[in-house]
């Protein structure tokens, strides 16, 4: 059975079945990649040991024993551009919770990965992102009206809010790359293969 089944056989009770379907998403897919190559769990997840061992105790209490061996993980050390990241996503939650704030903080570090976000967070397709960003950083989810891809969308935020250069035009319309930023996000899912 996939750490995704395990997490999802059961919930905790503060958890609807959508936010267990993102946590565990998440959550499997950065495990899977720790094992796979040998890193701490924390450095995938972007949390602490001890972070992670409480989320796994509130939404998905069954489990507490197969996170117990990463408990005594460090925070993992960020990057300023994956601090901007959480910091963004932090100041435009729906309603300024708990959950959205872990959420934050399991994005941004998942950001920082090569695929498209959707896929870097263990997601079946990006219409789920849509609908994660959509419920829980809504303010985002209504400034990315041209439906650019997620990760470039952040990223350009925080291009323009400090001066990152990461976008070779100031304007989308006037920029040559469009198919870069808006083009189509066809992938399987990273997780498909332990589903």
């Amino acid at each position: 059975m996939s750490i995704y089944d395990r997490l999802m056989s059961q919930r905790g009770s503060i958890c609807d079945q959508f936010e267990s379907h993102i946590l565990a998403s998440i959550i499997a897919i950065s495990l899977e990649e720790a094992e796979k190559d040998k890193a701490p769990l924390s450095e995938k997840l972007g949390h602490s040991g001890a972070m992670v061992t409480e989320i796994i105790a509130d939404y998905f209490p069954h489990a507490t024993e197969i996170f117990q061996p990463y408990s005594d993980e460090k925070a993992p050390k960020c990057a300023e551009d994956e601090n901007y990241l959480r910091d963004l996503l932090c100041r435009n939650t729906s309603q300024d919770s708990r959950f959205e704030y872990i959420l934050a903080g399991m994005i941004a570090r998942r950001s920082m990965a090569p695929h498209h976000l959707w896929q870097d967070l263990g997601l079946r397709n990006r219409r789920e992102l849509g609908w994660l960003m959509e419920r829980y950083f809504e303010p985002l989810a209504q400034k990315n009206t041209k439906d650019m891809k997620w990760k470039k969308f952040l990223f350009r935020l925080i291009c323009r809010d400090d001066h990152y250069g990461l976008c070779p035009s100031p304007i989308c319309e006037e920029c040559d790359d469009m198919e870069h930023c808006f083009g189509d996000e066809k992938g399987e899912s990273l997780l498909a293969h332990s589903l």
